[in-house]
């Protein structure tokens, strides 16, 4: 393995101490300078973010997949007729796009669409208060109300945000190196549709370990909430045969058009998978549901 360059200067002026121990309130963080001047975030020994100099580039393939499904989302919102203000059909004011994060750590996508789309308002919510007060120092976070952390646990939070909140939601949550199974389940899918504003979209990350059938499960619980599914995945992910980052959609409306065309350009080989493939696995799960 080739050494990393400490003579570069990382772009992030107010970074913590590297390749060292850092005391955050669930445990202990880590942060690490690549050559290219980006920083790695590890928190309890488990990769949480990475973290580039251009906001817009994001590392971890997941989350550009997720970007890119967000970015044809929010062109199909009402654009923007003058400084700060947007119309809607009809010519009322139609309020700023509003999405939630369900995980932050180091905040890597609401920082990419902070950038890319700054008119929206975005709450990231953070179970760790220590961690959070640091990566906003660390990585020069926006600042609320265009990006607003929120240190709470994920499902308390989501369960009291009223109806009809947010255009988009997303869940991103580990505890080591999975997701917390009280946000797999129907419950929590119900709540998530709750909260989302007509037509707006639920993404979720699925690290489904291989012949685990969590990845059918999660396609089946979502399918029992929502009518329209889309899983970005590639091909091995997709089979159960190696583990990886799954991106899983769903919404009350057809997922947005050209979303196959847009991946096929990404650095790997990931597809949004076929209908009837995301039939055969709801067919194949078990709906999640509260103990």
């Amino acid at each position: 393995m080739p050494r990393r360059d400490r003579s570069r200067r990382a772009a992030f002026t107010r970074l913590g101490p590297l390749d060292t121990s850092i005391p955050v309130s669930t445990g202990t963080a880590r942060l690490t300078l690549e050559n290219d001047g980006s920083v790695l975030l590890d928190v309890n020994g488990v990769p949480s973010s990475h973290l580039h100099p251009d906001p817009e580039h994001l590392v971890f393939e997941y989350m550009r997949w997720m970007l890119l499904v967000i970015d044809r989302h929010l062109a199909e919102l009402p654009a923007p007729q003058g400084p700060g203000t947007t119309v809607a059909p009809g010519g009322t004011p139609a309020p700023a796009p509003q999405l939630a994060h369900l995980g932050g750590g180091g905040c890597s996508l609401p920082r990419a669409i902070a950038a890319r789309h700054p008119r929206t308002r975005q709450t990231v919510v953070e179970i760790d208060e220590l961690l959070a007060q640091q990566v906003r120092d660390w990585f020069d976070l926006p600042r609320s109300p265009q990006l607003r952390l929120r240190i709470e646990d994920a499902l308390s939070a989501l369960a009291s945000w009223r109806e009809d909140r947010f255009d988009v939601l997303v869940r991103d949550v580990f505890s080591g190196m999975v997701t917390p199974a009280e946000l797999t389940t129907r419950e929590t899918a119900a709540h998530a549709d709750r909260v989302l504003r007509e037509g707006g979209i639920y993404l979720a990350n699925c690290a489904a370990p291989p012949g685990s059938g969590l990845l059918a499960d999660e396609v089946a619980t979502l399918s029992a909430v929502f009518p329209h599914i889309g899983v970005i995945a590639e091909p091995a992910h997709l089979s159960g045969k190696r583990r990886g980052n799954c991106v899983l959609l769903a919404s009350r409306r057809p997922l947005p058009a050209g979303i196959d065309r847009d991946l096929r350009s990404d650095a790997v080989s990931v597809r949004l998978a076929s209908q009837p493939r995301v039939e055969a696995l709801a067919r194949a799960g078990r709906v999640l549901r509260s103990c």
